[in-house]
């Protein structure tokens, strides 16, 4: 994370950083926006261009007790520092973690990394069901292996303050835990664009062409409240991932300093770290790709993320899908305890060029022992897909 002090921006940068200011209101047609400050007090500004970057918010179920000091969200610095500073004051010793997503299984590991017990739990009875299913088990496998209890297929419909702690109550399950950490995804911050008049896009995210443009001519969103174009499908759609954001900010800045920035779009590209696995993934898994009407082939592999004959290699697991029409690659999903996170990248740049599984398979990756075997195993995994297309 990088923070810098209100001061930066006003004294170092001349920008006019009014802190403490909600907005909640956009008057399109007399280009004003409006709201209150912290003290309760009435404010108004006229624009010339908007940039609305209002990024996203917990979801927090409306449900009894999910008010209760002791249950919170992740989403902010603030976030952060009030769960570490709670941790610090507070003996806690059991964790219950609503969700099983990037944030929550991140948190599961910090966590465990303390020494508290964590039971993760979420209503979808899959776990990770973007991911194959044997990549999921592998998953899965790793974290109950650390002691961590997953309890998918299970409703939470309340949470119940108890003289020891919290109650989290299912109809079939009833987890008790000092802390109840809630992380079941985010939701764009629009409201007030909607209210505004303007186009909504997937999810309610603020609708944007390749510009970082609203449905009204003055008016640009960028970042987690808005959506954008996927690379694979040229469909629109709503991923909230910091590397989207940045650049959509760059080139909302690039636009309105009078250059003309057109920004492709995402392939969903995202990787994360639980325990000693990395869990990767880049476009569609197969039921996205049949969802949007392709025909869709799929290939798992198991190789090895280094060469037989040097020492300290492990398993990779590799999932590659294509189109089997066209021939294009749809989408690559990596699962190991090395190997992963950086390789996928390789995949992710095939899809944005559009290129079709037997062109990838030709492509002149790097080879040394230390980093992999001779054929790479996303090499291993297109050559594969080939014979089933």
């Amino acid at each position: 994370m990088v923070v810098r002090k209100a001061e930066v921006f006003r004294e170092k940068q001349g920008i006019n950083l009014l802190t403490g200011h909600r907005v909640q209101r956009i008057d399109p047609d007399n280009q004003t926006v409006s709201g209150t400050t912290r003290e309760g007090k009435d404010f108004s500004a006229p624009y010339d261009r908007l940039l609305i970057a209002s990024g996203a918010s917990p979801i927090v179920p409306d449900l009894p007790g999910f008010d209760l000091p002791r249950v919170m969200a992740l989403k902010s610095l603030d976030d952060g520092r009030k769960i570490k500073n709670f941790l610090a004051d507070t003996p806690v010793k059991t964790v219950v973690i609503m969700g099983m997503g990037y944030i929550a299984l991140e948190m599961c590991e910090a966590l465990a990394a303390l020494g508290i017990t964590v039971d993760l739990v979420k209503p979808n009875p899959r776990f990770l069901p973007w991911l194959e299913s044997a990549m999921a088990q592998a998953v899965k496998d790793e974290i109950e292996s650390k002691g961590v209890g997953v309890h998918a297929g299970h409703r939470v419909e309340c949470i119940e303050k108890t003289g020891e702690g919290l109650r989290v109550v299912c109809p079939d399950l009833t987890l008790n835990a000092d802390m109840v950490l809630v992380g079941i995804g985010v939701t764009p911050n629009s409201h007030f664009a909607e209210s505004a008049g303007l186009n909504m896009s997937v999810k309610q995210s603020v609708a944007v062409d390749r510009r970082m443009q609203t449905s009204r001519e003055n008016i640009y969103a960028a970042g987690d409240c808005a959506d954008a174009y996927h690379v694979v499908t040229g469909k629109k759609t709503w991923i909230p991932l910091a590397l989207r954001a940045n650049r959509a900010g760059w080139a909302v800045a690039d636009n309105l300093s009078g250059k003309n920035v057109e920004i492709d779009g995402v392939a969903g590209s995202a990787v994360f770290k639980i325990f000693d696995l990395e869990v990767a993934r880049t476009g569609l898994n197969v039921a996205e790709a049949i969802e949007f009407g392709f025909e869709a082939v799929e290939m798992m592999i198991t190789s090895a993320s280094r060469a037989h004959t040097y020492p300290g290699g492990s398993k990779l697991l590799v999932n590659m899908i294509a189109d089997k029409a066209s021939g294009r690659l749809l989408g690559a999903q990596m699962v190991g305890r090395e190997g992963a996170a950086q390789r996928i990248n390789a995949a992710a740049v095939a899809l944005h060029n559009q290129m079709t599984v037997e062109h990838f398979s030709q492509t002149d990756l790097a080879y040394a022992p230390p980093f992999g075997p001779t054929w790479d195993p996303l090499l291993i995994a297109a050559n594969q897909l080939l014979k089933k297309m």
